[in-house]
Formats: C-alpha cells, structure tokens, sequence
C-alpha cells in the first residue's frame, strides 16, 4: 500500500480535518499538563496535589469519550466534532478570565475533558472513510493529532513566561477557532454511517469480551503516553532542576517520538498484524521504562523517554489497527469506550508518580511500576490472542 491511495480510495480533506481536529484539541487537553510548573507557583502545590490537577482533563475525557461515541454513531463524527469544540470554548475563556481558586482549576480541567473525548469523533470521521486494509494508516494519521502536546510543551512554557498561564488559556482559542472554521468546511460525513439505534443498543458492545481487551492494553499505550505528557514537565523541573521553559523543550522532545510514530506503528501494524507489532513494542516500554527508574544523567534519561514514548505512540496505532476490523459498525462507541480506557490510564499514571515521590522522595518506584505493568500488558495480549485466531474471520491479519 502506498500513502498516495489515501486519495483514492477515501476523503483526503475529512482525514485531514480530522488530524487538525483532534491535534488542537490534543493541545489543549493536556495544558494544564504544560503549565504545570507555573500552577504550581501560583498555587503553592506539591507533587501529588498537581499530578492530581493534571489527571483530571484526562479523567473527564474518558467520561466524555463515551457520550461523544454515543452521539457520533447517532448523528455522525462532523456535526459532533463542533459541537465539541464549541463547548472547549468554555474551560479556556473561564481560565483566561477567572481561574483564582483551586476548586476553578479543578472545574476548568473537567471540562477540558470535553477536549479529549475528541478522540471519539476524530477516528471514526477517518475509519469510516476508508477500507480495512487501510485502517492502520488512516486512523494512525488521525490519531497522530496527539502531536498537540508539542504545541502545549514547546509554545505553552514560553508564552507563560508573558502572559502567564491563564493567558495562554486565552491565546488557545485562536488556533481552536482557526481550525473550527476549516473544519466545517472541509470535512464531509462518512458515506456508511449507521443508521441511529436505542440507546441501550449501544452498550451491548461491553457484553463483548474483546472491548475489554482492548481497552486494558489501550489504558497501557495511551494511557502512558498521555499521562507521562502531562508529569514530564514537572519531573525535569524537580528532578534536574530545569526552568519551566527548558523542561518544555525536552518534554516536546520525548513526546514528538510518541506522536509522530503513531502513524507509522499504523503502518507497520497493516503489514505484520497489530498484535505482532504490540508484542514486541510492550517488551521495549518494559525496557525503557526500567531504564528511567534508575534516574540516570539528563541525556541518558531523555533517550530512554525518547524511546519508550516512541513505544507507546506506535503501540497506540497498532491498537487502533485491530478495533476497527473487530467492531466496524459499532465504531464510534467502541472507539469511546477504548479511548475511554486510555484516559483512564492516563489518569492514573500521573498521580502514580507523584504520590510515589511524595511517599519515597524518588521517581524511581513509580516507572519501576510502569514498567511491571508493560510486562502484564504483554501477558495479557498473548492471552488474548488465543481467541483471536480461533474467532477473527480476520485472523491472517491480526495475529
């Protein structure tokens, strides 16, 4: 398969849109994420009280997921898209503009989750427009909108340095605005989107075994590549003393191997099989984060970081290469309730970290953890794929 029958055999401008859509979004999800050093500052916060903070977009956008996948298979990914970033307006201008108390940072993140349930409108706005045999591809370009987060670590810091954090809420309305208008103009609902059913209907996916797997080894990938998004930050600052701006610069580092990876995790996941690829991509996070635990000098720790988030961003396109041949016409929901799982996740590891520095006064025991649970991710992949090959009419390619 060549990148050029992206043109051929679906909606170019729509993968497009999606990518743009789930990239600002990506952003500004995890801002607070960016910010953190100067939250921290302004609020007096120890390690485990702003894990906690940064955790709680991510929290919200697994519960929004859901809703969004909901009304994405209802009404369809466009018209829902829009109205999500409609409703993203409202945390930034409340930011921007109030944003005094503790209790209001807390308010602000919830609603970010509406920023992060992108993902379910995003995905499959892109899967629907494309056959099987590009599914890796297609939605690892849609999927690499995560790439957001180097918007939010590289740009937020510095601006911050000006306009302090609750200004750079503000400035993020103007690319959230940018892309709303392109949006609606260049994305196209899907040809095959199914007609609406009960709502009850939608649920009956959980009664399937498989959504569980997936969401279990998402919550793995996804769930450490975001949260290690929204702690890194403050683990350069606390850890080798760097100033906010310069732990940006390396965050951005590690995080761009996650998100521009994806797609080619995707791509790699079309040709051998998603599960073959996640196999081995679980044994390398074990390695890397293993690796980090040890707290080794700044350069040694950014290529372990480097790695393993390149990992864990090809381990989310390889997921997302198998649901959709799975669950095709429940896409939508199915997608939420994974990504759903991945928030998840990445709620968890944020507040992992911190409390396990507070408690220990090291890093060391919480990426030791990390890497124990890529391990478990794995034993549980090849658990699963027993089923697989025994119930997958696709099993050539998934296996």
């Amino acid at each position: 398969m060549k990148l050029s029958d992206l043109k051929k055999s679906g909606h170019a401008p729509s993968l497009l849109s999606a990518f743009l859509y789930f990239d600002i979004s990506f952003m500004i999800w995890v801002l607070l994420g960016a910010l953190g050093a100067y939250i921290t500052v302004d609020f007096g916060l120890s390690a485990s009280q702003l894990g906690l903070i940064v955790a709680i977009p991510i929290l919200a956008g697994s519960v929004f997921r859901i809703i969004v996948g909901i009304l994405t298979d209802r009404y369809g990914p466009k018209k829902t898209a829009i109205g999500g970033m409609v409703i993203t307006m409202v945390p930034l201008l409340w930011g921007w503009l109030f944003g005094n108390t503790i209790s209001e940072l807390v308010a602000i993140g919830i609603l970010l989750g509406v920023a992060g349930a992108s993902f379910s409108a995003s995905l499959p706005l892109a899967s629907r427009w494309y056959p099987p045999h590009m599914q890796g591809i297609a939605m690892g370009i849609a999927g690499a909108g995560n790439s957001g987060t180097l918007l939010a670590t590289l740009f937020g810091p510095r601006l911050a340095e000006v306009f302090g954090w609750s200004g750079v809420m503000g400035l993020a309305l103007i690319p959230l605005l940018l892309v709303m208008v392109s949006f609606v103009f260049m994305a196209k609902e899907p040809p095959n989107q199914p007609k609406p059913k009960p709502i009850k209907d939608y649920f009956l996916v959980f009664k399937e075994v498989d959504t569980w797997y997936f969401c279990l080894l998402y919550s793995v990938t996804f769930g450490g590549f975001v949260g290690l998004s929204s702690f890194l930050s403050y683990f350069f600052v606390s850890q080798y003393s760097l100033s906010g701006v310069r732990a940006g610069e390396f965050v951005t580092i590690v995080v761009a191997a996650g998100s521009f990876l994806r797609p080619v995790g995707g791509l790699i996941a079309d040709k051998i099989g998603g599960a073959t690829l996640l196999r081995m991509l679980f044994v390398g996070v074990a390695i890397s984060m293993l690796a980090v635990s040890l707290l080794p000098p700044l350069l040694f720790v950014t290529i372990a970081l480097f790695l393993g988030m390149g990992f864990l961003g090809m381990g989310n396109g390889a997921v997302f290469q198998l649901v959709p041949q799975r669950f095709e016409k429940e896409i939508g929901m199915v997608t939420g309730i994974v990504g759903a799982a991945g928030g998840i996740g990445g709620f968890f590891l944020p507040n992992l970290l911190g409390i396990m520095r507070d408690w220990t006064g090291s890093y060391s025991s919480g990426f030791l953890i990390l890497s124990v649970v890529a391990l478990l991710a794995l034993g549980l992949l090849l658990w699963a794929q027993f089923s697989w090959k025994k119930e997958w009419k696709t099993a050539k390619k998934l296996a």
